[in-house]
């Protein structure tokens, strides 16, 4: 199991990043926000989860080992892989999933693309005993902003599946609120998403 990696960020695509590690380029799929704290260049290090199957190995980075251990817990769930998995953790900070799960909020977990009515059910029913500790306090996500953040939420939203011209739609709409000091990436695509989940 690759617990973590740490290296210098080769590249950084709209899904996932390259990390070179020791000489060897390890391609990590990453959530937008996780991606928005990468820099290519600079180092990083990543909490990672590697994801066997018959006919692929695929590793999971995540910004710290709280997403990682949750992504993990998340596909214990009947029906749920690790791609929604990531999806889960893309629209909601971990703590917001926390709050979801034990408090049945259907709404929320509906948010993320990939989940229906019925499955989000299923996952309040058997994750609910098992998600820990509920901060009661509403936690924003972490992450720094770097760089063009319009360009980072419009590869993200497309990334989850949605088209180029509907990214566009959201960017704009998100770009009419921020009024001074912009938020964190992960915050604005949570809000491009909550605005795109009208219309999909």
């Amino acid at each position: 199991m690759i617990a973590s990696v740490r290296g210098v960020v080769a590249t950084i695509a709209p899904d996932s990043a390259v990390i070179e590690v020791g000489g060897v380029g390890l391609a990590v799929q990453c959530a937008p926000g996780t991606l928005a704290g990468l820099r290519a260049g600079a180092e990083a290090r990543l909490a990672t989860s590697l994801v066997v199957r018959e006919d692929s190995l695929t590793l999971y980075g995540f910004a710290d080992d709280d997403e990682k251990h949750l992504f993990e817990l998340l596909q214990t769930a009947s029906g749920v892989g690790p791609r929604l998995a990531q999806a889960v953790l893309a629209v909601h900070a971990p703590d917001a999933v926390r709050r979801a799960v034990s408090g049945g909020d259907i709404a929320a977990l509906t948010r993320v693309p990939g989940i229906g009515k019925k499955g989000a059910e299923r996952l309040v029913l058997e994750l609910r005993d098992k998600i820990g500790v509920v901060p009661q306090a509403d936690g924003a996500a972490g992450g720094v902003l770097r760089g063009d953040w319009q360009e980072q939420v419009r590869q993200g939203v497309v990334a989850l599946g949605w088209s180029a011209a509907q990214a566009d739609q959201a960017v704009a709409a998100i770009g009419e609120t921020v009024d001074g000091e912009v938020p964190p990436v992960p915050v604005l695509l949570r809000q491009a998403i909550r605005l795109l989940g009208r219309t999909r």
